[in-house]
């Protein structure tokens, strides 16, 4: 099968398209999919690059950084090389294992990342990632657990499709962790990015009020989103210009941003307000007065290893037709280094799309 495969830490050039690597045989409990579009994230970037080494500070690099480790993973432990990344798979089933459910057998299917342990799915230290731990989707064919696999009743495209799974499933798990409820005022950070789409929709789905933080040149496709306001992210006083926006005090800051705005951003919150997080794009060292955090009560909340019932919450949104894709370009599987220096500009508002003929 045609398959990209990423060889080591670098830049693009780590990305091999290769048209000889065995189709995946699925185990007794497994299904095969037939890839049709896979969606792209920052964890395929990060991972390449080797950014979530704990000896790089900065944003995140495209061309990779020299003297990573051997924990260049998300889990703080190195990659198999190679690996075919990919963690947002839309296709169909075109094989099933022994112990797996035949009826999956040709349906439409999206697929949740996070390969849990069967025997016990609830300890997040022993999850893995599609396209990180085992073999993911920039590939004609990928092998998953019959457990990771939602049919999907929908009108949209496979590429529409594609576009919702990491992105989504990570913003809907911010948002259940801060419990974020109707009437409430939330602030989102990178708001045109994929995460951050996908946070203002989400949020807006809850009944909440959002204020969004993006460029100038995205406000109209931020609000087309759904913000309620949007604040430019190159203000001099951001956090004026958020409290102002905000007409005072936050419920909750939803931030995939980091980096030097962190402090003054967290003081938007109110008493017992909450901060979650699942990136940091403006890179991972932030400054923390510790009295912001017990003086106000404040909860910080990480996310990234979620409960099953989140990704079956999206696929429930997405097949009752609560929520809309963002999609602003795709790119041929064979055209990977293009697709993934175009990800890492950010001249684009929500997803990115590989498609796979």
């Amino acid at each position: 099968m045609t398959a990209v495969q990423l060889v080591g830490t670098g830049g693009p050039e780590m990305l091999v398209v290769r048209h000889d690597v065995p189709v995946p045989e699925p185990a007794a409990n497994e299904v095969l999919i037939r890839v049709r579009a896979c969606g792209m994230n920052n964890t395929d970037i990060n991972t390449r690059v080797g950014w979530y080494s704990k000896s790089v500070t900065g944003v995140t690099d495209g061309q990779g950084f020299s003297g990573v480790g051997e924990d260049g993973a998300w889990d703080g432990e190195g990659v198999d090389f190679p690996r075919i990344q990919g963690a947002d798979p839309c296709g169909e089933v075109v094989a099933v294992g022994e112990s797996a459910d035949p009826s999956l057998l040709g349906q439409r299917v999206l697929v949740d990342a996070w390969v849990r342990d069967k025997a016990d799915p609830t300890d997040r230290e022993k999850a893995h990632y599609l396209g990180s731990e085992r073999d993911g989707g920039y590939a004609q064919f990928c092998a998953v657990p019959a457990r990771n696999v939602y049919p999907i009743d929908s009108a949209l495209t496979d590429v529409e499709l594609a576009s919702f799974p990491c992105s989504w499933s990570t913003a809907e798990h911010m948002l259940t962790r801060a419990r974020l409820t109707n009437g409430e005022t939330a602030v989102v950070t990178g708001a045109s990015g994929g995460v951050g789409t996908a946070l203002i929709q989400l949020a807006k789905l809850r009944g909440a009020r959002v204020v969004a933080v993006t460029s100038t040149a995205k406000f109209d496709d931020v609000v087309e989103c759904g913000a309620d306001i949007v604040v430019d992210r190159s203000t001099r006083d951001l956090y004026e210009a958020v409290v102002d926006a905000a007409r005072g005090p936050v419920d909750v800051l939803a931030d995939v941003v980091g980096g030097p705005g962190f402090a003054a951003l967290l003081g938007l919150l109110r008493r017992g307000g909450r901060y979650t997080t699942a990136g940091a794009i403006a890179g991972p060292i932030v400054e923390l007065d510790l009295r912001t955090l017990y003086l106000n009560d404040l909860e910080l909340h990480g996310c990234t290893v979620y409960e099953p019932e989140v990704f079956a919450t999206l696929v429930g949104y997405i097949q009752r037709g609560e929520v809309c894709p963002v999609v602003a370009g795709t790119f041929p599987l064979d055209d990977i280094h293009s697709a993934q220096e175009a990800f890492v500009a950010k001249n684009h508002t929500g997803n990115l799309v590989v498609t796979i003929s």
